[in-house]
């Protein structure tokens, strides 16, 4: 990250990290597991791992689109979740770049191309997300993502909007579907759905805010599920972890919170709710297989944090 940012960039953090007050802080004593917690060790990691120098801008481009690509992959670091690392912990580039990867038990889905989304990001979608924390075609940020785009409302709209053309650059695909043809499939599929336990909970849970047109001034935005990247996705990870945990602390005002189930819905009732979930709301994907897999980790994940 910061070996790539510029030496004006550095000083300027530098110096703001000086103006700090002091506080008196004594830290927790290093848990790191064998070889990591010798620091010597670094050196060799830094030499398989670490490239020095500063970001190189790239001619063939314009200026916004450096612009991007130099927040992205230096300030904004977002390889870091967005790229899968290897047995050593190093971020894995080259045709891995942003094709996925796990922050603190959450999915951090692949960006560009590999996108699970049926529906492209858009320049307009990713501004929207950054900017807002919420894009009407994909979903609102949760999870470690949530203050990721808290803490970028003090950036400058010009570098969110960087950030936001340059990682649309990276996918060239046209939309799979239309937003309307997903909402109509999704609604199709909930008529078709017999009367099993697993829809009488989504009824009685859920479709309150999830079903319907988009209301803001009821309660906040509730994205809607057919166009959710996560209902969506590859794998159950970051659906069920908002089931669990909820969303008590929305990325933007205009969001409305999310109630946690973790006390009130057994590992059954959750993985027959996620199933019925993908299958009403994505029916055009395979359903996920390694659900409960996938709830014990997120229970035991949760624990942690």
């Amino acid at each position: 990250m910061t070996t790539k940012t510029s030496d004006a960039d550095l000083e300027a953090l530098y110096a703001y990290l000086m103006a700090q007050p002091a506080v008196r802080h004594n830290p927790p004593a290093t848990r790191l597991s064998f070889p990591f917690n010798l620091r010597f060790t670094l050196a060799g990691w830094n030499a398989l791992f670490l490239k020095q120098g500063p970001m190189a801008a790239m001619p063939d481009r314009g200026a916004q689109w450096n612009r991007g690509r130099y927040l992205v992959d230096g300030l904004g670091h977002c390889s870091a979740c967005h790229s899968p690392r290897n047995a050593l912990g190093a971020e894995m580039g080259d045709r891995s770049y942003l094709v996925g990867g796990e922050a603190d038990g959450w999915e951090a889905p692949a960006l560009g191309e590999r996108s699970p989304s049926t529906l492209r990001w858009s320049e307009a979608d990713y501004y929207q997300y950054l900017r807002h924390g919420y894009a009407p075609r994909h979903g609102s940020a949760a999870g470690p993502m949530a203050p990721v785009v808290a803490e970028l409302r003090d950036a400058a709209d010009a570098d969110v909007r960087a950030m936001a053309h340059y990682l649309a650059s990276l996918d060239s695909r046209e939309d799979a579907a239309t937003a309307n043809a997903l909402i109509a499939a999704s609604n199709a599929a909930i008529a078709a759905t017999p009367d099993t336990s697993a829809a009488r909970l989504y009824d009685g849970a859920c479709a309150v805010c999830h079903t319907g047109v988009e209301r803001r001034d009821l309660f906040g935005i509730r994205p809607q599920l057919a166009l959710n990247t996560n209902v969506r996705s590859d794998r159950p990870d970051n659906l069920i972890r908002v089931i669990l945990d909820g969303i008590a602390t929305p990325a933007a005002g205009t969001h409305g919170t999310m109630p946690a189930f973790r006390a009130y819905i057994d590992d059954r009732q959750l993985a027959d709710l996620v199933r019925y979930i993908r299958a009403t709301f994505a029916p055009d994907r395979q359903p996920w297989a390694d659900v409960e897999q996938s709830i014990a980790r997120a229970r035991g994940a949760s624990r942690k944090h």
